[in-house]
């Protein structure tokens, strides 16, 4: 994933632009950057923070970074904010997206004469491709819908001009862009709580496709928002940060209810709720205010010297490091029976190394309740996970084991059945290895219905399969 900020004013921003980019921090983990334009014209900073925090890395660069507009982005992968000069002008550009037709594109835009500048992984940085597009038509709009249109996946985006900053949502809304306001400044983010210790206040959302300019006196739209939305339900669940609001729905809010309608449907009998830190916790205090089984916290996750920045691309290193991070409390856990509510389960790996040092730290039981439904499909529209092939997702190994290797589109449909048969035996496979004492997962109309806003505006892709 990514985030980003952008922020317009009379005089310097770049302390605003600082601060609203580093309050980013939690949806990526390698690449980080700001561009500023002033009265010296463009400048720009990019840092690697893959070990360490963004703004250990971006004080010293702040006295060079001073304009009244500018970008920041911080990111799970490519390098952005992108500075370049075309027909356009010169204007710097960072996104949030997932081109799933890239190669295509890149071909297509190759035969004109046109290079890219190839990543260490042999790909194409993803915001150079949407560079690319927008310099094919005459002017920022039409290349900004252009855009837009052509990719297949997602995609939300932030240029800045000599003139103001743009701000597109993508064309189906599937990632947030909020505006803000105050006095006599302006700016744009990926989360909504970004700007509000700076004295901003929430102007409002941008729909699905809606294209803004803005400075800091005025935002003027430049194209209307469709009508058709499918925002990431996922958004709630796992990646927004407690104090995030998206479609007017507080992130904490919905996980509180997304408890508590889990809670309702199960009967287990347990000593204590917790959450897997962080974004089970607020799960497991709706769940435990529901039954009123007591909430605890059996084992803190320590953070004074592992970053979230500090994680290895390498899966085997990030597991081993997810799990150093998980300090158990063993007078909270000896002899109890422990229910645990994690967010999701993808491959399994983590949350079974967690189950096997409870039951060392002396548990008696461990039931494990997801916050969502099995993960069925890998995502096609967010880079929400490291998984290379749905073959990792542990659902999906169960499957297969099941079905002995014969899984068809429609044979996997009927697993999305929490009524069925086929649905309970794979339950049933996942519980039993990884080792759980229960597992029952969070069906997805109740998920859906703890979001509170139409389900025809949400993606469910990786849950039930449906574009």
């Amino acid at each position: 994933m990514s985030g980003f900020f952008g922020v317009a004013g009379k005089d310097n921003i770049n302390f605003e632009l600082f601060f609203g980019t580093d309050y980013h921090s939690h949806l990526g983990t390698r690449r980080a950057g700001m561009a500023v334009y002033g009265e010296n014209g463009f400048s720009k900073s990019l840092h690697n923070i893959e070990n360490t925090a963004f703004r250990t890395k971006f004080e010293k660069d702040l006295p060079n970074l001073k304009g009244h507009l500018g970008i920041g982005c911080i990111s799970d992968f490519e390098a952005q904010p992108i500075l370049v000069r075309s027909h356009h002008g010169t204007f710097a550009v960072t996104t949030v997206s997932r081109i799933n037709n890239a190669k295509e594109i890149v071909d297509e835009i190759i035969k004109s004469g046109t290079h890219f500048f190839e990543m260490r992984n042999g790909e194409v940085n993803p915001t150079e491709l949407v560079i690319a597009l927008i310099n094919q038509k005459e002017n920022f709009i039409e290349g900004i819908q252009y855009a837009l249109e052509r990719i297949d996946g997602s995609l939300s985006m932030l240029i800045l001009t000599d003139k103001g900053i743009y701000a597109a949502r993508d064309k189906l809304g599937r990632t947030p862009v909020v505006l803000g306001k105050k006095d006599d400044m302006r700016c744009a983010a990926f989360e909504s709580f970004s700007f509000l210790n700076l004295g901003f206040q929430t102007d409002r959302e941008l729909g699905p496709g809606e294209i803004v300019v803005f400075d800091n006196e005025k935002c003027h739209t430049l194209v209307q928002p469709g009508n058709k939305m499918k925002i990431c339900t996922f958004l709630w669940v796992y990646y927004g940060y407690p104090s995030a609001v998206y479609e007017g729905v507080n992130v904490e809010e919905m996980r509180y209810e997304c408890g508590r309608r889990l809670a309702r449907r199960d009967d287990v009998k347990a000593d204590v709720v917790a959450g897997i830190p962080d974004s089970g916790t607020p799960h497991a205090v709706g769940y435990a205010n529901e039954t009123g089984i007591p909430f605890s916290r059996p084992f803190i996750k320590y953070t004074p010297t592992w970053p979230r920045s500090f994680m290895p691309t390498i899966q085997e290193k990030r597991n081993l490091i997810a799990h150093m991070k998980l300090i158990p409390i063993h007078e909270l856990i000896k002899d109890k029976s422990l229910l645990l509510i994690d967010d999701s389960i993808v491959r399994g790996t983590q949350l079974r190394e967690t189950t096997e040092f409870l039951y060392e730290s002396g548990a008696r039981e461990v039931h494990i309740r997801p916050a969502c439904p099995p993960l069925l499909y890998g995502c096609k529209y967010l880079n929400f996970s490291r998984s290379t092939s749905e073959m990792e997702l542990i659902a999906r190994v169960v499957i297969s084991e099941l079905e002995d290797g014969n899984v068809t589109p429609e044979i996997l449909q009927e697993y999305t059945d929490p009524d069925s048969e086929k649905y309970a035996n794979m339950v049933e496979g996942i519980r039993k290895k990884l080792n759980f004492t229960s597992l029952r997962f969070h069906r997805l109309d109740d998920m859906l219905a703890s979001v509170g806003i139409d389900p025809d505006k949400l993606c469910t892709y990786c849950w039930n399969g449906k574009e």
